[in-house]
């Protein structure tokens, strides 16, 4: 009996010092993304598959803001746009014509990437955090949702000192897409306008913002 007693206090004394330092790690990612209110980028783009075989490559621009900005220009190989402008997500699609558009609060539940531009408590609670060293002044956060409802099921986000340097996403079927970002520095004030979208003509509209559906 005593026996069963002390394994059972020591599984608990290990999960409750799991969930510690996944809540230490998280605080320590916070810490981080608070000192950048914003970032303008360049990346490069690479996709593989769940046995490592390369998908795509391409690049393009990236930036976000806080709060609840974001930015995302892939150029090459086919162009795609999301911007988040605050309160919308836009996505729009140049090849299909067709632009789709969702309240900012469920892009959080879309991606682990929303974690970028928010920092409110709610938020951070959808997901478990866990530092990963790399090497010298390198270090990644994992970020996993903890309710599964979208295709991303992981993200990395890696920083040389305070500088995000690159990050990662991982979808359902164990596609891989890497982001490395260069050229990094602070949104300019002529450049607000990049987080505001204007509809182009002509194209078809898919409206999910939860205010439609009420």
């Amino acid at each position: 009996m005593n026996k069963r007693i002390t394994v059972l206090s020591l599984l608990l004394t290990t999960s409750l010092s799991s969930t510690a330092a996944m809540a230490d790690d998280a605080t320590e990612l916070r810490a981080k993304l608070s000192n950048i209110d914003s970032l303008h980028a360049t990346f490069s783009q690479q996709v593989t598959d769940i046995n490592s075989k390369p998908i795509q490559t391409g690049s393009g621009v990236f930036a976000l803001a806080y709060p609840n900005q974001f930015y995302w220009h892939l150029t090459q190989p086919d162009e795609s746009l999301i911007v988040a402008d605050g309160a919308n997500l836009w996505i729009y699609n140049p090849f299909a014509e067709e632009v789709t558009v969702m309240d900012v609060a469920q892009a959080v539940d879309a991606s682990p990437m929303a974690l970028l531009v928010h920092r409110d408590e709610a938020t951070w609670a959808k997901y478990s955090v866990t530092k990963r060293a790399v090497s010298g002044k390198s270090t990644c956060f994992d970020i996993q949702p903890k309710k599964l409802n979208s295709n991303v099921v992981a993200v990395s986000v890696c920083f040389e000192a305070s500088q995000l340097v690159k990050f990662n996403l991982t979808d359902e079927q164990g596609n891989l897409s890497q982001f490395a970002l260069t050229q990094q520095r602070k949104v300019k004030d002529n450049e607000a306008n990049i987080f505001k979208f204007a509809v182009p003509d002509n194209v078809d509209i898919d409206d999910q913002r939860l205010k439609q559906a009420n």
